[in-house]
Parts: structure tokens; C-alpha cells; sequence
């Protein structure tokens, strides 16, 4: 499969753990609200929607270890193997399933 799947697919879970995760979505709004007031000038949707791009980011991040784990454990070199993009994506997926109901919730 083209590489460019795999990333795709790790955007997609990535950005809907962000909008309609509503725990971790609370959690960095609080973060956000408390950390950086001046910086988007107290404006709440500019607020909510950094809030969002954080838990994306996060999600990203930490789905990427068990990934960058397992090509150390292999060796790799030059390149992501096959095998750490799919160990990517299912971190992704697996770190998304809170977000899932709200996700078909709002019928999108």
C-alpha cells in the first residue's frame, strides 16, 4: 500500500480524537484557558479550536511511540517500515475508540 495511506489514516483518527473527545478535549481546554489567555486574545472558538489541534497533536504523538519502539527494536534504518506505519495507525485507532460514538453521534 502507498505510503501516503498510512498517513492519511493517522490524520483522519488523529482529528476526530481532537474534536469529539470530549474528556481530553475538556482537559486541554482547561490547559489552554489557564497557559496561554493572551495569546489567542480571549477569544473562546480560538481557544476551543487550539485546544482541539493539542489533543490531535497528542494523539499523534503518542501513537507514534509504540512505532518508533518497534523500528528500534528492528533496526531500522533509512525509513518507517510497512509493519511501524500499520503499528501507527492502530495506535491511532485504538486511541480514538472514546471519540468514535460522538464521531457517528453527530452523523457526520
Amino acid at each position: 500500500m502507498e505510503r501516503h495511506f498510512y498517513y492519511i489514516g493517522i490524520a483522519f483518527f488523529g482529528m476526530i480524537n481532537g474534536l469529539f473527545n470530549q474528556g481530553a478535549l475538556a482537559t486541554a481546554y482547561v490547559f489552554v484557558k489557564i497557559l496561554a489567555p493572551a495569546l489567542l486574545f480571549g477569544s473562546e472558538s480560538l481557544t476551543l479550536m487550539f485546544a482541539s489541534l493539542m489533543v490531535s497533536t497528542a494523539t499523534i504523538i503518542l501513537a507514534g511511540i509504540p512505532a518508533a519502539l518497534y523500528e528500534r527494536y528492528v533496526g531500522a534504518r533509512d525509513d518507517s517500515t510497512e509493519a511501524s506505519l500499520w503499528i501507527w495507525v492502530a495506535g491511532t485507532a485504538l486511541l480514538t475508540l472514546p471519540a468514535i460514538g460522538n464521531f457517528f453521534e453527530f452523523k457526520l
